[in-house]
């Protein structure tokens, strides 16, 4: 069984909940890959997405897309960041989910891609600009490699076709919580509970949610009606302010983060 599925499982049998953090590949140096990660575990998360820099930003907000321009401006290259996750690979059980633009798997080629990251250890991907009616060549590799595949679901996407995705998605759908781009907020949409109620009409694919998403208490408020809550840019914030050690700060945020998990999870 695919890690992801296997930690979703595993939690859904405890009644507990996923935090999902995102940290952007190369930024502070790609090496802090193999410090963050294990700190990120250790704080209380399940799963980490790994966004893979890249120039032109796919709704990300300022705090993120400046992560992914220092990570560039310090040369980070995909091949890197497969070495580093191959290094820690064996240091965590964390599920690993490379986020990545479909740009860069189409210029080093579907097939090589996936397999690349499938040896280095990735368990999965999200692949933010791959439409659904483009996606069944990369869904199927995917699947070949025993990787799951995370698509998007957009706050402004029709209620069938967003149905659509989510039935397409494996390891788990996106639910994109709000209109426009990832950043912090001070609430969460009050539609947001409906919204996963449809999905789930479609599919047993557990639902995470993210944008948004910067607190103890909006954690607690996601996880009462979806199985994960991701957060990215405050997350990316605050190591990025603490230069001095921001494994150490990745952990200690983790673990405020988790405080509005379920006790069963954090008991986990």
């Amino acid at each position: 069984m695919n890690r992801i599925d296997q930690i979703f499982q595993t939690l859904g049998k405890q009644g507990g909940k996923a935090l999902m953090p995102f940290i952007t590949a190369g930024d502070g140096g790609v090496e802090l890959l193999g410090k963050i990660i294990p700190a990120l575990e250790r704080g209380g998360a399940s799963i980490c997405e790994v966004g893979i820099p890249f120039s032109d930003p796919i709704a990300d907000g300022p705090v993120i897309q400046a992560s992914m321009t220092r990570a560039l401006d310090s040369g980070t290259r995909v091949e890197q960041v497969f070495e580093q996750i191959a290094a820690v690979r064996d240091q965590t059980e964390l599920g690993l989910v490379a986020m990545v633009s479909y740009s860069i798997v189409y210029r080093i080629g579907l097939d090589t891609f996936v397999k690349q990251a499938a040896q280095a250890g990735f368990d999965g991907f999200i692949f933010p600009d791959l439409p659904l009616e483009e996606s069944q060549p990369a869904r199927d590799a995917a699947a070949k490699a025993g990787l799951i595949l995370s698509m998007l679901i957009a706050p402004t996407t029709p209620i069938q076709r967003a149905q659509q995705i989510a039935a397409a998605s494996t390891g788990f759908a996106y639910v994109v919580s709000r209109r426009g781009i990832t950043g912090e907020s001070s609430a969460l949409p009050p539609e947001l509970p409906d919204r996963i109620a449809k999905l789930r009409d479609v599919t047993d694919a557990p639902m995470a949610v993210g944008f948004g998403i910067s607190s103890p208490d909006q954690v607690r408020d996601v996880v009462a009606v979806a199985d994960a809550a991701i957060v990215g840019s405050a997350l990316v914030r605050r190591m990025h302010e603490h230069p001095e050690d921001p494994a150490a700060q990745a952990q200690a945020m983790t673990q405020e983060l988790s405080a509005g998990l379920p006790s069963l999870t954090r008991g986990a």
